[in-house]
């Protein structure tokens, strides 16, 4: 739960950063969280928070 929710306030600072610089423009950011918010709903969220999981265990690991 930590990871995920430390990954959507990433992702919100990202795409908060992306909309003020103007990398981004609204609608298209919009049916990207549409579309991400239909995948969520989907069999393929397993796989991908599987992913993450792997990913984020993997960092984790690395000592800098």
């Amino acid at each position: 739960m930590a990871v995920s929710l430390s990954a959507v306030v990433l992702l919100a600072i990202v795409v908060f950063l992306m909309l003020r610089s103007g990398k981004l423009r609204v609608l298209p950011g919009l049916a990207a969280a549409g579309f991400g918010f239909f995948l969520a709903s989907t069999s393929v969220a397993a796989p991908i928070t599987s992913a993450v999981d792997g990913l984020t265990g993997l960092l984790a690991q690395i000592n800098f």
